[in-house]
């Protein structure tokens, strides 16, 4: 895949050069894209973009879809980066390029790309996650511990979407995962010094959900 030999002619000249512009996930800054001369790359690694789900079904709804149609047409990225939940923790990523770029086999090398055993382990992890209905159980289930979560108090504040959850509280969380990790045996995530995170498996019941909520009160 050229980029630059696939653009139409009158879009690159010898003044021509590629920059990266990495915004912070929260960032208010407002940018102004000129689509004719700029290509927009988004790197869905784990969060979220306009059009595509984060993580393979953590969040089962995306932004754009309480966007206007032509809000969605104007910000559609030409290139988009995946990986992480595309085999289920094997070591493998893939790109999503816009009609206007035309493939080429062996202009792309990468480390993991292509091998016999990711592509398996990718199809796999899609074949399991459409038969099981795993992004319609996170959004059941997420959608139950968010609404459980507002109701107890001690929270300062729940952020998040489906199964990707982050619980902010006045004070430091380290006694309060202290607790749930060596009384309740029960591990999470952080983010921050007061912000608890919570990114459990697809397939997480509403009785393990209950579960959790049980023990998390227990530490509060």
């Amino acid at each position: 895949m050229n980029i630059w030999h696939d653009l139409d002619s009158k879009r690159v000249s010898k003044d021509s050069f590629i920059a990266c512009i990495e915004i912070s996930k929260g960032s208010k800054k407002k940018y102004e894209l000129d689509k004719e001369t700029c290509l927009l790359m988004l790197d869905r690694v784990l969060y979220t973009s306009t059009h595509y789900p984060a993580n393979y079904g953590f969040i089962p709804r995306t932004y754009a879809d309480d966007l206007d149609p032509a809000v969605k047409e104007a910000f559609m990225p030409d290139i988009i980066t995946v990986a992480k939940g595309i085999c289920n923790g094997f070591p493998m990523s893939g790109m999503l390029i816009s009609p206007m770029f035309t493939p080429v086999y062996g202009q792309l090398g990468t480390t993991f790309g292509g091998n016999h055993l990711g592509c398996a382990a990718a199809l796999a992890v899609l074949e399991i996650r459409e038969k099981e209905k795993l992004v319609e159980n996170a959004a059941k289930v997420g959608a139950f511990l968010l609404e459980e979560l507002k109701k107890i108090d001690g929270i300062k504040e729940i952020r998040g979407n489906g199964l990707m959850i982050g619980m902010e509280f006045e004070q430091p969380i380290k006694e309060i995962r202290t607790k749930l990790l060596f009384e309740q045996k029960v591990f999470t995530g952080v983010a921050g010094t007061h912000t608890i995170r919570l990114l459990p498996p697809l397939c997480l019941s509403m009785e393990q959900a209950q579960d959790f909520l049980n023990r998390l009160k227990k530490c509060l």
